[in-house]
């Protein structure tokens, strides 16, 4: 009987972590981000499956790169003179919180000439109800603030959704914390 309320409470543990955590992709897999080498980002980029709440894991030497997050005109140029964002630390992680593009380049010159590119489509997350993004917040003016670009609501989107992801943030939370203090009372 003890067993299985300690295993009840790891599985609703797992659960917990499962629902707020997307999957990590590490750019470029075991490469990284770098110009040396073969490696396609835009064909890498097309054999995966991003969805809301993934996030980017960008690895490289910051001696000689960095990420920019770019609108589409700029990915098409090559210009991270404008970047929405700029990453610099060669361990960046950046979080999917809208379905559509993001862009991103590597801002050193010619290493985006060079292929150091990626377009990334992300999807809706089929964890919890997403509205359609406005075209204000898919990327294609360099006047959206970074926060608008990573993920903060569109004006079209309706302030109801954030506050039902609230809500079932909230409920996840206390499901698994109530279960956890009642595993831990229990004995």
């Amino acid at each position: 009987m003890a067993c299985t309320k300690k295993t009840l409470a790891f599985l609703l543990m797992l659960a917990f972590v499962g629902v707020s955590l997307g999957a990590v992709h590490k750019v470029g897999d075991s490469t990284g981000w770098t110009s040396l080498g073969n490696i396609d980002y835009l064909k890498w980029a097309s054999t995966k499956n991003f969805h809301v709440g993934d996030s980017l894991l960008f690895q490289y030497n910051p001696q000689f790169h960095n990420v920019m997050q770019v609108t589409h005109d700029d990915f098409q140029s090559c210009n991270g003179t404008s970047a929405i964002a700029s990453y610099t630390s060669g361990s960046d992680s950046v979080t999917l919180k809208r379905p559509g593009h993001f862009y991103f380049l590597c801002g050193v010159p010619g290493h985006c000439q060079a292929g150091q590119k990626v377009d990334v489509l992300v999807k809706s997350s089929s964890k919890a109800p997403i509205a359609s993004p406005s075209p204000s917040t898919l990327g294609s003016s360099p006047a959206n603030p970074p926060s608008e670009m990573l993920g903060a609501p569109g004006p079209a989107q309706s302030s109801t959704l954030s506050l039902i992801s609230s809500k079932n943030s909230l409920a996840w939370s206390l499901v698994a914390v109530g279960g956890v203090f009642g595993f831990a009372f229990y004995f």
